[in-house]
């Protein structure tokens, strides 16, 4: 007979960080859940790819001939058989137990489609500040929900039901790597999926020196404008761009990110598709 699958499978999309991943690797497959790994090589140059099979041969390593940004958990979580994939990022792993806890939530939590968990920051294990605004959540609370309800997440932090991820196509390629969980939360949501932040599952993120924080503030604020002209009724699609261009004004970033968001105006607008008013109405509760 076969064996069965294990609960939670591990996807980590990877690009030209192949000593930090090696890291995050050892640390993965020291959990005693042992759980499958699959690593998404985001068309690597600095040989990511065979360092994984040299070094961690037990994990699947799948290379794509272009940078897909986020879309490469996507193209993991495709060749996974596990009900729940957890997200890592090849500078951020799961604390001893964490993916046990997560995969007892999901299996007792039907409507469960995202597990937010707390994510730790750096030697000194700080709270990620969205973390303490998602434990705070102004959202009603769900009996359904093993936590706060949400509308977003730290995807280096979180643990998927599979179909649920799968049934709204994963994350956009389109949206690259910054704030492109927005519109995967609001898209599950709009299909009555529940999403909650969990505080007692953890997980580590000591952030990679070679981040560009600039670039990457540039890809959020597009993602965020993508995300609100491509959901929100006009009204809320209108006050997030005026929130975003107040930003601009002391933000160089946030001044590139809107001329990028123009750019894309045109896909944009075609395939726009508000949500309902009940929704709508959590999107602006968590604005404000």
């Amino acid at each position: 007979m076969p064996a069965s699958p294990a609960r939670v499978a591990v996807v980590i999309a990877t690009r030209n960080r192949g000593p930090e991943l090696l890291g995050t690797l050892t640390r993965l497959r020291a959990l005693h859940e042992q759980p499958p790994i699959v690593v998404v090589d985001n068309g690597s140059t600095d040989g990511t790819a065979e360092l994984v099979r040299t070094h961690h041969p037990g994990v699947q390593v799948v290379g794509l001939r272009r940078n897909q940004g986020a879309a490469a958990r996507t193209v993991g979580a495709r060749l996974v058989d596990s009900p729940y994939v957890a997200f890592s990022d090849d500078d951020s792993w799961w604390a001893p137990g964490a993916l046990s806890r997560a995969a007892d939530l999901l299996d007792r939590h039907r409507r469960l489609a995202v597990l937010a968990a707390r994510v730790l920051i750096g030697p000194e294990e700080r709270l990620d500040p969205v973390c303490a605004e998602m434990a705070h959540s102004p959202l009603l609370a769900a009996d359904d929900l093993p936590g706060p309800s949400v509308l977003g997440f730290i995807a280096c932090g979180a643990v998927v039901r599979r179909t649920a991820f799968l049934e709204v196509g994963g994350f956009d390629v389109r949206l690259g790597v910054g704030g492109e969980e927005e519109l995967l939360s609001v898209d599950l949501a709009t299909r009555g999926w529940g999403l909650a932040y969990v505080h007692e599952v953890v997980a580590v993120h000591h952030p990679s020196p070679s981040r560009d924080p600039s670039g990457r503030r540039r890809v959020q604020v597009r993602n965020a404008l993508w995300s609100a002209w491509l959901r929100r009724p006009l009204g809320g699609a209108a006050r997030q761009t005026a929130h975003l261009a107040a930003l601009a004004l002391h933000q160089p970033g946030a001044r590139s990110g809107i001329l990028l968001a123009l750019l894309g105006l045109p896909w944009v607008l075609r395939e726009r598709r508000p949500v309902h008013p009940e929704l709508e109405a959590a999107l602006r509760t968590l604005a404000d």
